[in-house]
């Protein structure tokens, strides 16, 4: 064998190795959902009980969603993380913190917020999901304001609906922080708590949650199979399952990594949701756009995060502002831009809704792409030569397409 054969079958051996270490993600690559069209969902987290000025807050979003409108006539969609439930800072303070009380989005004094929250999905701009019942674990909040100067100062000076200023470790609720790092709750705990609030959100909202969103993305395989049982259809994750607190207090103990609609325990099928917007914290419409594109070319939704925080404080006229210019650009930039809730994306994922990729020579050049974005596969691809031959099939597919499309 002469030495160029011999380099030959060298090289094509590595590629093989590389795919056959590889084979797993690829396949996974493929499997996930491919979006023909570009979907954009704004998903905002921490509303429920709380001051007037949150429910004029959320009564003005709802008239700026209402203002844009996609080519098929669907105003822009928020979905709603719904808190249902805060700390009775004032009995919990009678009590000398001996025992926890809360007040509740389905009492009468949530009926302001829940009011304004169904006219919303009423007027089909707002989605409601189950964020939790509380934004913490109830006896991980005592027990830290027994020893927590901090803690102890939030529940004495605060209405209960801040939780933004809690520890960040402590507004996971679904592990004990208590001590760090932390620890699991018992599985009879879990499954009471979900009862319970899965419970309040049909008394508030008239239906059971169908989407769950786990604080600060932290939780179990034995909360997911709870919510599931409990008929909770889809979890939405930054796309990796964190179980717990670390000695540190940041949120750890990733059990899987996840893709667009894969299955989690109990059938619950996964959405991600990995792209940031806090204009309160400085974030800008035009730099988003740039990642909404990134996310288009690799035929996935965009899932955009926010919290409550940025239209109550002191910039929220700014976040007003930039919410409305983020639709603006957003409309101008794709016309074929659809909105939708989490809800639809996942059951349009499932039964093959008519804005996926069915044609096999796109869904290739979607996945060649979305090879190319694993970043050790792309490294061993340049060092081997793989990406060259990569890089020639998605420039005739890509060629190709044009081509179909201008035909």
């Amino acid at each position: 064998m002469s030495l160029v054969s011999t380099l030959v079958v060298l090289l094509l051996c590595a590629w093989c190795a590389i795919l056959l270490v590889y084979r797993r993600r690829l396949l996974r690559l493929w499997r996930e959902p491919m979006l023909a069209a570009p979907v954009l969902i704004i998903e905002s987290d921490d509303w429920g009980p709380g001051p007037a000025s949150h429910v004029a807050a959320l009564e003005r979003l709802i008239e700026l969603l209402a203002r844009h409108r996609d080519a098929w006539g669907r105003a822009a969609v928020m979905t709603i993380g719904a808190v249902l439930a805060i700390a009775d800072t004032a009995a919990i303070r009678a009590g000398e913190i001996s025992c926890y009380r809360r007040q509740r989005l389905c009492d009468s004094d949530g009926v302001a917020m829940r009011e304004v929250l169904l006219a919303g999905r009423a007027r089909g701009v707002l989605a409601l999901q189950l964020h939790g019942m509380e934004h913490y674990w109830p006896q991980s909040l005592l027990t830290a304001a027994r020893r927590d100067a901090e803690v102890r100062d939030w529940l004495e000076t605060a209405a209960g609906s801040d939780t933004e200023r809690l520890p960040s470790a402590l507004q996971s609720r679904w592990t004990d922080v208590t001590t760090l790092p932390s620890r699991p709750l018992p599985e009879a705990e879990i499954r009471a708590a979900v009862a319970e609030e899965v419970a309040c959100f049909e008394t508030s909202f008239g239906t059971r949650p169908l989407v769950a969103v786990p604080p600060t993305f932290v939780w179990t395989e034995q909360v997911e199979r709870a919510w599931a049982e409990a008929g909770v259809r889809v979890i939405i994750t930054p796309g990796r399952r964190l179980t717990g607190r670390d000695r540190a207090g940041q949120p750890g103990g990733c059990d899987r990594d996840i893709l667009n609609g894969e299955r989690g325990a109990g059938g619950v099928r996964y959405l991600v949701r990995d792209l940031y917007f806090e204009p309160a914290l400085g974030h800008r419409p035009e730099r988003l756009c740039d990642e909404l594109a990134r996310h288009f070319a690799l035929g996935r939704p965009a899932l955009i995060e926010t919290h409550r925080f940025n239209f109550t404080g002191e910039q929220a006229e700014s976040a007003y502002a930039a919410l409305e210019t983020l639709l603006e650009q957003a409309r101008a930039r794709w016309p074929g831009l659809r909105f939708m809730s989490a809800e639809a994306l996942a059951a349009g994922q499932a039964t093959g809704a008519e804005w996926l990729v069915r044609d096999r020579a796109r869904r290739l050049e979607v996945w060649l792409r979305r090879a190319a974005r694993v970043d050790r596969l792309r490294k061993l691809a340049w060092l081997s030569g793989l990406a060259l031959p990569a890089w020639a099939l998605l420039a005739v597919l890509g060629a190709w397409r044009r081509g179909e499309e201008h035909g």
